[in-house]
Protein backbone atom coordinates (compact mmCIF):
# COMPACT_ATOMS: atom_id res chain seq x y z
CA UNK A 1 0.00 0.00 0.00
CA UNK A 2 2.46 2.64 -1.14
CA UNK A 3 1.23 6.13 -1.79
CA UNK A 4 2.06 8.17 -4.90
CA UNK A 5 4.81 10.71 -4.52
CA UNK A 6 4.09 14.36 -3.79
CA UNK A 7 0.29 14.31 -3.66
CA UNK A 8 -1.52 17.61 -3.41
CA UNK A 9 -3.72 18.57 -0.52
CA UNK A 10 -7.48 18.23 -1.03
CA UNK A 11 -9.53 21.28 -1.82
CA UNK A 12 -11.63 20.87 1.30
CA UNK A 13 -11.18 18.86 4.51
CA UNK A 14 -12.80 15.46 4.19
CA UNK A 15 -12.44 13.91 7.59
CA UNK A 16 -10.95 15.86 10.47
CA UNK A 17 -7.92 13.68 11.11
CA UNK A 18 -4.27 14.56 11.43
CA UNK A 19 -2.91 16.52 8.53
CA UNK A 20 -6.08 18.57 8.16
CA UNK A 21 -5.05 21.87 6.46
CA UNK A 22 -7.63 24.22 7.90
CA UNK A 23 -7.29 27.90 8.76
CA UNK A 24 -9.85 27.98 11.55
CA UNK A 25 -10.57 25.85 14.59
CA UNK A 26 -12.39 22.60 13.97
CA UNK A 27 -16.07 22.60 14.88
CA UNK A 28 -17.18 20.23 17.68
CA UNK A 29 -18.58 17.65 15.23
CA UNK A 30 -15.26 17.50 13.33
CA UNK A 31 -13.30 17.02 16.55
CA UNK A 32 -15.62 14.17 17.52
CA UNK A 33 -15.11 12.47 14.14
CA UNK A 34 -11.36 12.82 14.46
CA UNK A 35 -11.35 11.29 17.93
CA UNK A 36 -13.63 8.49 16.74
CA UNK A 37 -11.21 7.63 13.93
CA UNK A 38 -8.28 7.58 16.37
CA UNK A 39 -10.24 5.41 18.78
CA UNK A 40 -11.26 3.03 15.98
CA UNK A 41 -7.70 2.42 14.81
CA UNK A 42 -6.22 2.00 18.29
CA UNK A 43 -9.17 -0.15 19.34
CA UNK A 44 -8.71 -2.49 16.38
CA UNK A 45 -4.98 -2.76 17.11
CA UNK A 46 -5.72 -3.59 20.73
CA UNK A 47 -8.27 -6.18 19.63
CA UNK A 48 -5.79 -7.84 17.24
CA UNK A 49 -3.09 -7.95 19.93
CA UNK A 50 -5.58 -9.21 22.55
CA UNK A 51 -6.84 -12.02 20.30
CA UNK A 52 -3.27 -13.11 19.59
CA UNK A 53 -2.60 -13.37 23.33
CA UNK A 54 -5.88 -15.02 24.37
CA UNK A 55 -5.84 -17.51 21.49
CA UNK A 56 -2.17 -18.38 22.18
CA UNK A 57 -1.29 -17.76 18.56
CA UNK A 58 2.08 -19.21 17.55
CA UNK A 59 3.35 -15.77 16.52
CA UNK A 60 1.68 -13.73 19.27
CA UNK A 61 4.88 -11.84 20.02
CA UNK A 62 5.26 -10.81 16.40
CA UNK A 63 1.62 -9.72 16.30
CA UNK A 64 2.01 -7.58 19.39
CA UNK A 65 5.22 -6.06 18.01
CA UNK A 66 3.57 -5.27 14.64
CA UNK A 67 0.59 -3.67 16.41
CA UNK A 68 2.94 -1.59 18.55
CA UNK A 69 4.94 -0.43 15.52
CA UNK A 70 1.76 0.49 13.63
CA UNK A 71 0.40 2.38 16.65
CA UNK A 72 3.71 4.24 17.06
CA UNK A 73 3.83 5.23 13.37
CA UNK A 74 0.23 6.44 13.51
CA UNK A 75 0.72 8.39 16.75
CA UNK A 76 3.92 9.95 15.41
CA UNK A 77 2.14 11.16 12.28
CA UNK A 78 -0.73 12.58 14.32
CA UNK A 79 1.68 14.64 16.42
CA UNK A 80 4.09 15.61 13.60
CA UNK A 81 3.59 19.24 12.45
CA UNK A 82 4.95 18.42 8.96
CA UNK A 83 2.13 15.96 8.32
CA UNK A 84 -0.37 18.73 9.13
CA UNK A 85 1.09 21.13 6.56
CA UNK A 86 2.99 19.20 3.87
CA UNK A 87 1.27 16.88 1.34
CA UNK A 88 4.60 15.16 0.72
CA UNK A 89 5.04 14.45 4.43
CA UNK A 90 1.51 13.07 4.53
CA UNK A 91 2.33 10.71 1.65
CA UNK A 92 5.48 9.52 3.44
CA UNK A 93 3.43 8.94 6.58
CA UNK A 94 0.87 6.89 4.63
CA UNK A 95 3.69 4.83 3.11
CA UNK A 96 5.04 4.07 6.59
CA UNK A 97 1.59 3.13 7.81
CA UNK A 98 1.14 0.85 4.79
CA UNK A 99 4.43 -0.90 5.45
CA UNK A 100 3.61 -1.44 9.14
CA UNK A 101 0.13 -2.65 8.25
CA UNK A 102 1.52 -5.08 5.64
CA UNK A 103 3.78 -6.53 8.33
CA UNK A 104 0.76 -7.01 10.59
CA UNK A 105 -1.15 -8.72 7.76
CA UNK A 106 1.70 -11.17 7.33
CA UNK A 107 1.60 -12.34 10.97
CA UNK A 108 -2.12 -12.01 11.76
CA UNK A 109 -5.39 -12.21 9.78
CA UNK A 110 -6.88 -9.73 12.23
CA UNK A 111 -4.82 -7.02 10.51
CA UNK A 112 -7.56 -7.04 7.88
CA UNK A 113 -9.71 -4.84 10.15
CA UNK A 114 -7.21 -1.98 10.02
CA UNK A 115 -8.02 -1.44 6.35
CA UNK A 116 -11.21 0.49 7.11
CA UNK A 117 -9.62 3.45 9.04
CA UNK A 118 -6.80 3.45 6.48
CA UNK A 119 -9.36 4.07 3.72
CA UNK A 120 -10.36 7.37 5.33
CA UNK A 121 -6.76 8.45 5.88
CA UNK A 122 -5.89 7.83 2.22
CA UNK A 123 -8.96 9.65 0.92
CA UNK A 124 -8.26 12.57 3.23
CA UNK A 125 -4.55 13.06 2.60
CA UNK A 126 -4.46 12.35 -1.16
CA UNK A 127 -6.18 13.83 -4.16
CA UNK A 128 -9.40 12.06 -5.02
CA UNK A 129 -8.02 9.99 -7.91
CA UNK A 130 -4.93 8.96 -5.92
CA UNK A 131 -7.02 8.35 -2.84
CA UNK A 132 -9.40 6.03 -4.70
CA UNK A 133 -6.42 4.18 -6.19
CA UNK A 134 -4.87 3.82 -2.73
CA UNK A 135 -8.18 2.53 -1.36
CA UNK A 136 -8.36 -0.07 -4.15
CA UNK A 137 -4.75 -1.14 -3.44
CA UNK A 138 -5.50 -1.37 0.28
CA UNK A 139 -8.59 -3.51 -0.39
CA UNK A 140 -6.56 -5.86 -2.60
CA UNK A 141 -3.89 -6.14 0.10
CA UNK A 142 -6.58 -6.91 2.68
CA UNK A 143 -8.07 -9.62 0.45
CA UNK A 144 -4.62 -11.07 -0.17
CA UNK A 145 -3.83 -11.08 3.55
CA UNK A 146 -7.07 -12.87 4.36
CA UNK A 147 -6.51 -15.52 1.66
CA UNK A 148 -2.96 -16.07 2.88
CA UNK A 149 -4.26 -17.02 6.33
CA UNK A 150 -7.39 -18.92 5.18
CA UNK A 151 -7.51 -22.11 3.19
CA UNK A 152 -11.01 -21.44 1.82
CA UNK A 153 -11.80 -18.48 -0.43
CA UNK A 154 -15.30 -17.26 0.42
CA UNK A 155 -17.31 -14.43 -1.19
CA UNK A 156 -17.07 -12.51 2.06
CA UNK A 157 -13.29 -12.41 1.76
CA UNK A 158 -13.71 -10.34 -1.40
CA UNK A 159 -16.91 -8.46 -0.67
CA UNK A 160 -15.94 -7.26 2.81
CA UNK A 161 -12.88 -5.14 1.91
CA UNK A 162 -14.43 -3.97 -1.37
CA UNK A 163 -17.71 -2.91 0.27
CA UNK A 164 -15.76 -1.24 3.07
CA UNK A 165 -13.76 0.77 0.53
CA UNK A 166 -16.91 1.74 -1.38
CA UNK A 167 -18.59 2.89 1.84
CA UNK A 168 -15.51 4.93 2.76
CA UNK A 169 -15.40 6.62 -0.66
CA UNK A 170 -19.14 7.40 -0.55
CA UNK A 171 -18.85 8.74 3.01
CA UNK A 172 -15.91 10.98 2.17
CA UNK A 173 -17.54 12.32 -1.00
CA UNK A 174 -20.74 13.05 0.92
CA UNK A 175 -18.81 14.80 3.67
CA UNK A 176 -16.91 16.85 1.08
CA UNK A 177 -20.15 17.92 -0.62
CA UNK A 178 -21.63 18.94 2.73
CA UNK A 179 -18.47 20.85 3.59
CA UNK A 180 -18.54 22.77 0.30
CA UNK A 181 -22.21 23.59 0.82
CA UNK A 182 -21.57 24.81 4.36
CA UNK A 183 -18.67 26.94 3.13
CA UNK A 184 -20.88 28.51 0.46
CA UNK A 185 -23.51 29.25 3.08
CA UNK A 186 -20.90 30.75 5.39
CA UNK A 187 -19.57 32.97 2.59
CA UNK A 188 -23.10 34.06 1.70
CA UNK A 189 -23.83 34.91 5.32
CA UNK A 190 -20.59 36.90 5.62
CA UNK A 191 -21.39 38.71 2.37
CA UNK A 192 -24.89 39.45 3.61
CA UNK A 193 -23.56 40.85 6.89
CA UNK A 194 -21.04 42.98 5.00
CA UNK A 195 -23.70 44.20 2.59
CA UNK A 196 -26.04 45.09 5.44
CA UNK A 197 -23.27 47.07 7.12
CA UNK A 198 -22.50 48.86 3.85
CA UNK A 199 -26.18 49.62 3.31
CA UNK A 200 -26.51 50.96 6.84
CA UNK A 201 -23.45 53.16 6.30
CA UNK A 202 -24.81 54.30 2.93
CA UNK A 203 -28.17 55.16 4.47
CA UNK A 204 -26.51 57.10 7.28
CA UNK A 205 -24.30 58.90 4.77
CA UNK A 206 -27.27 59.67 2.55
CA UNK A 207 -29.20 61.01 5.52
CA UNK A 208 -26.30 63.20 6.60
CA UNK A 209 -25.81 64.56 3.08
CA UNK A 210 -29.54 65.20 2.68
CA UNK A 211 -29.63 67.10 5.96
CA UNK A 212 -26.53 69.11 5.02
CA UNK A 213 -28.08 70.02 1.68
CA UNK A 214 -31.38 70.97 3.33
CA UNK A 215 -29.61 73.20 5.86
CA UNK A 216 -27.58 74.82 3.08
CA UNK A 217 -30.76 75.61 1.14
CA UNK A 218 -32.51 76.95 4.25
CA UNK A 219 -29.60 79.18 5.19
CA UNK A 220 -29.24 80.43 1.63
CA UNK A 221 -32.95 81.06 1.10
CA UNK A 222 -33.74 82.61 4.51
CA UNK A 223 -30.84 84.01 6.51
CA UNK A 224 -28.58 84.95 3.63
CA UNK A 225 -31.38 86.49 1.58
CA UNK A 226 -32.75 88.32 4.63
CA UNK A 227 -29.37 89.76 5.56
CA UNK A 228 -28.79 90.82 1.97
CA UNK A 229 -32.18 92.62 1.97
CA UNK A 230 -31.33 94.32 5.27
CA UNK A 231 -28.08 95.57 3.82
CA UNK A 232 -29.84 96.99 0.75
CA UNK A 233 -32.41 98.76 2.94
CA UNK A 234 -29.68 100.24 5.11
CA UNK A 235 -27.89 101.53 2.00
CA UNK A 236 -31.13 103.11 0.85
CA UNK A 237 -31.55 104.73 4.29
CA UNK A 238 -28.01 106.11 4.12
CA UNK A 239 -28.67 107.76 0.78
CA UNK A 240 -32.00 109.19 1.99
CA UNK A 241 -30.55 110.90 5.09
CA UNK A 242 -28.58 114.16 4.95
CA UNK A 243 -24.83 113.93 5.42
CA UNK A 244 -24.97 115.58 8.86
CA UNK A 245 -27.67 113.23 10.26
CA UNK A 246 -26.65 111.66 13.62
CA UNK A 247 -28.22 108.33 12.58
CA UNK A 248 -25.77 107.80 9.73
CA UNK A 249 -23.11 106.41 12.05
CA UNK A 250 -25.53 103.87 13.56
CA UNK A 251 -26.78 102.88 10.09
CA UNK A 252 -23.21 102.34 8.91
CA UNK A 253 -22.49 100.10 11.89
CA UNK A 254 -25.70 98.15 11.30
CA UNK A 255 -24.81 97.72 7.63
CA UNK A 256 -21.32 96.45 8.56
CA UNK A 257 -22.85 93.97 11.02
CA UNK A 258 -25.28 92.78 8.34
CA UNK A 259 -22.39 92.42 5.89
CA UNK A 260 -20.36 90.36 8.37
CA UNK A 261 -23.30 88.09 9.18
CA UNK A 262 -24.07 87.66 5.47
CA UNK A 263 -20.47 86.57 4.87
CA UNK A 264 -20.76 84.14 7.80
CA UNK A 265 -24.00 82.70 6.41
CA UNK A 266 -22.33 82.19 3.03
CA UNK A 267 -19.43 80.40 4.76
CA UNK A 268 -21.98 78.05 6.37
CA UNK A 269 -23.53 77.37 2.98
CA UNK A 270 -20.13 76.62 1.46
CA UNK A 271 -19.25 74.33 4.40
CA UNK A 272 -22.47 72.36 3.93
CA UNK A 273 -21.97 71.98 0.18
CA UNK A 274 -20.43 68.62 -0.94
CA UNK A 275 -16.62 68.93 -1.00
CA UNK A 276 -16.42 67.82 -4.65
CA UNK A 277 -18.32 70.96 -5.69
CA UNK A 278 -16.37 73.41 -3.56
CA UNK A 279 -13.52 74.01 -6.01
CA UNK A 280 -15.27 74.30 -9.33
CA UNK A 281 -18.28 73.50 -11.47
CA UNK A 282 -20.21 70.25 -11.78
CA UNK A 283 -18.31 69.43 -14.98
CA UNK A 284 -14.98 69.85 -13.19
CA UNK A 285 -16.18 67.64 -10.32
CA UNK A 286 -17.28 64.92 -12.76
CA UNK A 287 -13.96 65.10 -14.58
CA UNK A 288 -12.07 64.65 -11.29
CA UNK A 289 -14.38 61.77 -10.42
CA UNK A 290 -13.58 59.99 -13.70
CA UNK A 291 -9.85 60.48 -13.21
CA UNK A 292 -9.94 58.90 -9.76
CA UNK A 293 -11.90 55.73 -10.59
CA UNK A 294 -9.81 52.55 -10.07
CA UNK A 295 -10.06 49.75 -12.62
CA UNK A 296 -11.87 50.61 -15.86
CA UNK A 297 -10.89 53.56 -18.09
CA UNK A 298 -13.48 56.27 -17.58
CA UNK A 299 -13.85 59.25 -19.95
CA UNK A 300 -15.83 62.42 -19.32
CA UNK A 301 -17.38 64.55 -22.07
CA UNK A 302 -19.40 67.74 -21.98
CA UNK A 303 -22.07 68.60 -24.55
CA UNK A 304 -23.95 71.84 -25.02
CA UNK A 305 -23.43 75.22 -23.41
CA UNK A 306 -22.74 74.82 -19.67
CA UNK A 307 -25.15 76.69 -17.39
CA UNK A 308 -25.11 77.44 -13.71
CA UNK A 309 -27.24 74.85 -11.90
CA UNK A 310 -28.81 75.15 -8.46
CA UNK A 311 -26.88 73.36 -5.72
CA UNK A 312 -29.51 70.57 -5.31
CA UNK A 313 -29.20 69.78 -9.04
CA UNK A 314 -25.41 69.63 -8.93
CA UNK A 315 -25.44 67.49 -5.78
CA UNK A 316 -27.99 65.05 -7.21
CA UNK A 317 -26.13 64.62 -10.52
CA UNK A 318 -22.78 64.19 -8.78
CA UNK A 319 -24.14 61.60 -6.33
CA UNK A 320 -25.83 59.66 -9.13
CA UNK A 321 -22.58 59.61 -11.08
CA UNK A 322 -20.65 58.42 -8.02
CA UNK A 323 -23.16 55.65 -7.31
CA UNK A 324 -23.27 54.51 -10.95
CA UNK A 325 -19.47 54.40 -11.21
CA UNK A 326 -19.30 52.48 -7.93
CA UNK A 327 -21.58 49.87 -9.49
CA UNK A 328 -19.38 49.76 -12.59
CA UNK A 329 -16.25 49.13 -10.51
CA UNK A 330 -17.81 46.61 -8.13
CA UNK A 331 -20.21 44.66 -10.34
CA UNK A 332 -19.90 45.35 -14.08
CA UNK A 333 -16.35 44.03 -14.72
CA UNK A 334 -16.12 46.68 -17.41
CA UNK A 335 -13.04 47.72 -19.33
CA UNK A 336 -14.34 51.16 -20.33
CA UNK A 337 -16.99 53.61 -19.17
CA UNK A 338 -18.07 57.08 -20.26
CA UNK A 339 -19.90 59.90 -18.49
CA UNK A 340 -21.60 62.56 -20.62
CA UNK A 341 -23.10 65.75 -19.22
CA UNK A 342 -25.44 67.39 -21.74
CA UNK A 343 -26.97 70.85 -21.38
CA UNK A 344 -30.10 71.50 -23.44
CA UNK A 345 -32.50 74.44 -23.58
CA UNK A 346 -34.91 73.13 -20.95
CA UNK A 347 -33.08 70.24 -19.29
CA UNK A 348 -29.75 68.76 -18.29
CA UNK A 349 -28.92 65.09 -18.90
CA UNK A 350 -26.29 62.84 -17.35
CA UNK A 351 -25.43 59.54 -19.10
CA UNK A 352 -23.21 56.79 -17.66
CA UNK A 353 -22.41 53.98 -20.12
CA UNK A 354 -20.11 50.96 -19.61
CA UNK A 355 -19.13 47.86 -21.62
CA UNK A 356 -19.49 45.43 -18.70
CA UNK A 357 -21.36 42.13 -18.57
CA UNK A 358 -24.71 43.83 -17.88
CA UNK A 359 -27.67 42.56 -15.88
CA UNK A 360 -31.44 42.27 -15.92
CA UNK A 361 -32.85 45.59 -14.60
CA UNK A 362 -36.19 44.02 -13.70
CA UNK A 363 -34.61 41.43 -11.42
CA UNK A 364 -32.14 43.92 -9.93
CA UNK A 365 -34.95 46.29 -9.01
CA UNK A 366 -36.51 43.70 -6.71
CA UNK A 367 -33.31 42.17 -5.37
CA UNK A 368 -31.97 42.85 -1.97
CA UNK A 369 -28.37 43.79 -1.33
CA UNK A 370 -26.16 46.51 -2.61
CA UNK A 371 -27.59 46.63 -6.10
CA UNK A 372 -31.11 46.75 -4.70
CA UNK A 373 -30.28 49.92 -2.80
CA UNK A 374 -28.20 51.81 -5.38
CA UNK A 375 -30.68 51.93 -8.27
CA UNK A 376 -33.70 53.02 -6.17
CA UNK A 377 -31.53 55.63 -4.45
CA UNK A 378 -30.47 57.12 -7.79
CA UNK A 379 -34.04 57.02 -9.06
CA UNK A 380 -35.27 58.73 -5.89
CA UNK A 381 -32.74 61.56 -6.26
CA UNK A 382 -33.82 62.20 -9.84
CA UNK A 383 -37.57 62.03 -9.16
CA UNK A 384 -37.27 64.32 -6.12
CA UNK A 385 -36.22 67.08 -8.53
CA UNK A 386 -38.92 66.17 -11.06
CA UNK A 387 -36.50 64.32 -13.30
CA UNK A 388 -36.54 61.06 -15.23
CA UNK A 389 -34.25 58.11 -14.41
CA UNK A 390 -33.78 55.19 -16.83
CA UNK A 391 -31.59 52.08 -16.90
CA UNK A 392 -30.94 50.08 -20.07
CA UNK A 393 -29.03 46.82 -19.73
CA UNK A 394 -29.03 43.13 -20.63
CA UNK A 395 -26.71 40.26 -19.70
CA UNK A 396 -23.55 40.55 -21.77
CA UNK A 397 -24.48 43.89 -23.37
CA UNK A 398 -23.25 46.52 -20.93
CA UNK A 399 -25.30 49.10 -19.05
CA UNK A 400 -26.52 52.62 -19.75
CA UNK A 401 -27.84 54.86 -16.96
CA UNK A 402 -29.47 58.17 -17.86
CA UNK A 403 -30.98 60.90 -15.72
CA UNK A 404 -32.71 63.99 -17.11
CA UNK A 405 -33.56 66.97 -14.92
CA UNK A 406 -35.77 69.84 -16.11
CA UNK A 407 -34.06 73.21 -15.67
CA UNK A 408 -35.90 75.64 -13.38
CA UNK A 409 -37.07 78.88 -14.94
CA UNK A 410 -34.84 81.02 -12.78
CA UNK A 411 -31.64 79.29 -13.89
Amino acid sequence: MTAPAAPAAPAAPLLPVSGLPVSRALPPVSRVLRLCLHALLFGLLALAAGRAVTDSAPRAGWVIAACAVLAAVYAGGVRAPAVHSSPRAGAVWLTGLGAAWAALLVVSPDGLWIAFPLYFLELHLLRLRWGVAAVALTACAAIGGFLAHSSAATPGAFLGPLLGGAVAVATVLGYQALYRESERRRELIEELITTRAELAAAERGAGILAERERLAREIHDTLAQGLSSIQLLLRAAERALPEEAPALEHIARAREAAQENLAEARRFVRALTPPDLEHGSLAAALERLCAGVPGPRVRFSLSGSPRVLPTPYEVALLRIAQSALANVVRHARAGRAEITLTFMDASVTLDIVDDGHGFDPSSAASASGDGGFGLPAMRSRAETLGGLFTVESAPGQGTAVAVTLPLPLEV
